[in-house]
């Protein structure tokens, strides 16, 4: 395995954002957990921790928006998205205030803390928001090339990462392309749309496939919010048949986007691999995400299902 994409955060925070003097750090009491205590070995004068208080924190972000900083907020996603998405929605999306929201411990591979703190509804909530960007890395390295940057970019941002560590996808020389996805692996039989944690199971999936002759398309959406939707409806058109692969329920996530995009421009048969409406429960990332279905056996089923 490799680093888990909330560490890549924290390394960024450290060795790069901080350079920037507008950039300011928030964190509602979880900083060792988010990594963002990591900024405050650099620049304490910059970091706040504003205490078990998400709704105050996106608030006293957008105050600092609109002064002209560049605040970074961090919580986990269950609270980022959830208990705060009347001040994200009112104080940051409404008025489009430069607001960085990385929300860590997303999806089932919080593990252990169980149902109530595994967000897998929390892009549905954050793309469902005019002026809202959503992000969702798939490795290390793209979480650190994505932190910097939502730094350059002016608008409210949702950054989804993970505590759990994730395989290597990328090489030093990643570059980010701000809404564009990434095809990792080409072939005609099958596309499979994958984002996050699924995307290294993706490219599994396409491997056990092409032990058995058949060739699919590994797309990475990365950027949920734009979604490339040239990129969906060119991949759709050249294999006839999508899978949508996301730690996040099949409700409103990468797989209702991609649908979304196909019934208006390219209806294509499809298949989700998700959380099937349901919430999770207490037990390890590995055991879970087969639990619930999050597997590279699974995409494979979905791709000969269609």
């Amino acid at each position: 395995m490799g680093t888990a994409t909330r560490a890549a955060y924290g390394k960024m925070l450290k060795t790069e954002l901080y350079k920037n003097p507008d950039v300011v750090v928030l964190d509602a009491d979880l900083g060792n957990a988010t990594k963002s205590i990591s900024f405050k070995e650099v620049a304490p004068e910059r970091y706040f921790d504003m205490g078990i208080s998400e709704q105050d924190m996106m608030g006293t972000a957008a105050g600092l928006a609109a002064a002209g900083k560049i605040p970074v907020a961090s919580t986990f996603a269950i609270f980022a998205a959830g208990r705060a998405f009347e001040q994200i929605r009112n104080s940051i999306c409404y008025p489009k205030l430069n607001v960085k929201i990385c929300a860590t411990h997303a999806g089932l591979t919080v593990g252990e803390d169980g149902g109530t703190h595994q967000a897998v509804e929390d892009i549905s909530l954050m793309r469902s928001l005019p002026n809202m960007t959503v992000i969702n890395p798939a490795d290390a390295k793209e979480a650190e090339e994505a932190v910097k940057a939502i730094v350059a970019y002016d608008g409210p941002v949702y950054v989804r990462l993970g505590r759990a560590e994730v395989e290597d996808i990328h090489g030093a020389d990643y570059t980010f392309r701000w809404g564009k996805g990434e095809i990792l692996r080409d072939g005609d039989d099958a596309v499979v749309f994958a984002t996050g944690i699924m995307v290294g199971k993706a490219l599994a999936a396409a491997d056990a496939l092409a032990a058995e002759g058949m060739q699919i398309r590994v797309v990475n959406i990365h950027t949920i919010k734009p979604i490339d939707a040239e990129l969906v409806i060119a991949s759709a058109q050249k294999t006839g048949k999508v899978v949508t692969a996301e730690e996040h329920s099949v409700i409103g996530g990468l797989g209702s986007a991609v649908a979304e995009v196909l019934a208006r421009y390219a209806p294509t048969k499809q298949a989700f691999v998700g959380v099937q409406d349901t919430f999770g429960e207490s037990g390890s990332p590995k055991d879970l995400l087969e639990k619930y279905g999050l597997t590279a056996d699974e995409i494979v089923k979905a791709v000969k299902s269609l």
